[in-house]
């Protein structure tokens, strides 16, 4: 099974930069993308089980490529079981091990993702919001192509949505910021109201993040923790489906109960 069907070429080349954090991201989709495909399979049915361990198999099988791909040592010692033998129990400790090393990046990320963003006062944000309705008008108003007003509108649009958060990233509002200011002057209506509104927008993040820093005092951020390697595979239980192929009815009947709930 492809890596297409369980992740865009447009979600991969928005992964982050850095290979742990890409890894994070790639993870995240490729798992939330198999678990959307697994709600509907009934697994007290042999046929319908097969389908979802083949699910199960390719997606481990495309997580090991990534981990290989982005370098992370973590998984380097794991390996992909042989198709006739994989079960539940492989898949599960899989799982155990690829939810204990993102849970780590998310928790070391944590204090990074609040020194680049802030949190904001409602009536900041509606300050801001009433900046961001001028500049949708002077964009609306500019003399340039429908392709970039629509591309800049949407910008705008990322905006307003990037408010909704409780944290404002401020990286996304330097980037939006940029992608106005690179139009050419000589398009807009009045260039200066347009550099006025921007400015305002820019300054405004800034003093709030200047603010929160004040009152909080934030601390030098300590340096990432090394993160621990997944652990080695534990022997199957007795909860295990049996082999995909030369099952029998007896053998099925006494595979164990349902999958446990994770």
């Amino acid at each position: 099974m492809s890596v297409y069907n369980f992740i865009s070429q447009d979600e991969i080349d928005d992964l982050d930069e850095d290979p742990r954090n890409a890894f994070m991201q790639f993870c995240s989709k490729v798992l939330q993308t198999l678990d959307g495909k697994s709600e509907k399979i009934d697994t007290n049915s042999e046929d319908e089980w097969r389908v979802l361990n083949e699910l199960r198999f390719s997606c481990m099988n495309i997580i090991l490529a990534a981990a290989t791909r982005f370098d992370i040592v973590q998984f380097q010692a794991l390996e992909l079981p042989a198709r006739h033998n994989f079960n539940d129990a492989d898949w599960f400790n899989f799982r155990h091990e690829v939810d204990h090393y993102v849970t780590q990046i998310v928790l070391d990320n944590a204090p990074r993702n609040r020194s680049g963003s802030v949190a904001m006062l409602p009536r900041t944000k509606e300050q801001i919001r009433t900046y961001i309705a001028g500049l949708r008008r002077c964009i609306e108003e500019a003399t340039m192509d429908e392709g970039k007003r629509e591309a800049l509108l949407k910008k705008l649009d990322a905006l307003e949505k990037e408010l909704e958060k409780r944290r404002v990233n401020m990286m996304t509002v330097a980037l939006i910021a940029y992608a106005v200011w690179q139009v050419p002057n000589d398009v807009w209506g009045s260039y200066d109201v347009m550099n006025k509104l921007l400015s305002n927008v820019m300054h405004t993040v800034a003093e709030a993040k200047a603010e929160e820093d004040q009152i909080k005092q934030i601390a030098p951020m300590d340096a990432p923790k090394a993160l621990t390697p997944p652990k080695k595979a534990t022997p199957r239980d007795d909860w295990a489906r049996p082999r995909a192929t030369g099952s029998t009815e007896t053998d099925w009947a006494s595979a164990g109960d349902e999958d446990p709930a994770f």
